[in-house]
Formats: structure tokens, sequence, C-alpha cells
């Protein structure tokens, strides 16, 4: 029989309005961003404390740091400020410091600052499966550097936001290189970019612990606002495919 592996859905929000129906919908992470700023766009303090303050456990918070430019002080001061608002997750992308030794010295900045404030904090380094695209570091470097930076986990997202997913970009096979990569690490694997219900059971199978959505939970799309009817949609289909994985 296959193992019982349980896949946490991660639904995105853009202000604290939406959080309810992204918790009625079975969300296990909310995540606050600012598309308007990027893929990871950072949202302001003042939303993230308002999304902490109606999320209770066993739900959890998740923040995006931003596209992060190679700015290492930068970005150091980002992460202190949102492990101080109560995130539980940050997540942070990499698309200025495209060479390995540029991504490790940012990802350690920031795990310095991070863990000064809150040790608690779970840090998430993303790389970008259409990283070609935009010049960003190549997601097969992540899972080592993030490693040594002393973070939690990684995370594939996609940096152009055209409709193209994460799997179009990378295909299936170079998705599941990466998530054994970051496996035999030890580290937790995300997997976002414009996934919809058919890419779930995919994710699942490949090996991640947490699946994020934004645009398919929404109606209207990414800039639309988050419904609960589909954030159950897709609760649903990661549902059966636990159902088909234990056989």
């Amino acid at each position: 029989m296959a193992e019982e592996r349980r896949v946490r859905l991660l639904v995105s929000v853009v202000n604290a309005d939406e959080v309810e129906a992204a918790l009625a919908g079975g969300a296990d992470i909310v995540d606050v961003k600012n598309p308007e700023e990027g893929s990871l766009g950072a949202p302001e303090p003042a939303l993230l404390r308002a999304v902490r303050s109606r999320v209770a456990s066993p739900a959890e918070v998740s923040v995006a740091l931003g596209d992060a430019p190679h700015l290492p002080g930068t970005m150091a001061l980002a992460a202190a400020g949102a492990a101080a608002c109560g995130a539980d997750y940050l997540k942070i992308g990499l698309f200025g410091s495209a060479r390995p030794e540029q991504a490790l010295a940012l990802l350690a900045a920031v795990r310095r600052a991070a863990a000064d404030v809150n040790p608690s904090t779970r840090l998430m380094a993303a790389a970008y499966a259409d990283a070609s695209r935009v010049g960003a570091l190549a997601p097969r470097e992540l899972p080592s550097i993030a490693r040594h930076a002393g973070f939690h986990g990684v995370m594939l997202d996609t940096a152009v936001k055209d409709g193209a997913s994460t799997f179009t970009a990378m295909g299936e096979d170079g998705v599941a290189d990466f998530c054994a990569a970051a496996r035999a690490l030890g580290l937790e694997t995300a997997l976002a970019g414009a996934l919809g219900p058919a890419d779930l059971e995919r994710a699942q199978r490949l090996g991640a612990d947490i699946v994020g959505v934004r645009g398919s939970a929404c109606e209207g799309g990414r800039q639309g606002t988050v419904s609960a009817a589909r954030v159950r949609a897709l609760r649903a289909a990661l549902a059966l495919g636990e159902a088909v994985a234990r056989g």
C-alpha cells in the first residue's frame, strides 16, 4: 500500500476580505502577496498583520517577500519585518541573484535576519520554472543552495504570468527532478505557477508537500476574487489524488 500523505493547499490572497473564502474552501495556508508587484510581489505590513489576525491554527500564514533583486541587506530587512508580523512562512523569489554564489549570499542574509526576530519562522526559497525567460537562477541549482543557506524548503513558481504553468515551462520530468533533489536534502517542496485542478494530482504524485494557487482559486482569474467554491474544488482534487495514492 502506498504511504498516505496529505498535501497542503496554499491559497494566495490580496486583501483581508479574501481570507474567509480561502479558509471556508479548505486552505491550509493563507498566503499574502501583491500581484501588482510581480509573481511574488510583497504586501504592506498592515495587510500581513490583518490577515494574521484572521487565521487561527491549524491554518497557517505565509507571505511573499518579492521577486527579489540581488540586495541582501534590503531583503534581510524585509525578512525581519515579515517575521515580526507573525508569518509562519516567508517566501522569497530568486529573481536578481542569478549566480549560485549570489543566491547563497542573499538567502543566508535573509535567514539570519528572520532567525534574529523569530527562530520558528520557516523560510522558502523560490526559483522560477521559466527562469530562462527572465535570466533568473536555474531551478536545478536551488535545492543545494537553499540547504546550505539553512532554509526550510524550496518552491517552483513562474515569473511570467501569461497562463503558462510550471509544468509547461519545465515539463513533468523537470519538475520531478526538482522535487526529488529537494526531498533527498530533507527540504519541504512547494509547487505553484498557474496550476489548476488537473495539475494537482501530478504535483502530489511527484512529491510536493504544498501546492500554491491564486488564479484557479479566483472568480475572474489572478486579478479576480478568491471563491470558497473554487478553493473547495481544488481541495477536492487533492483529496481525490490522496485516495488514488492509498489505492
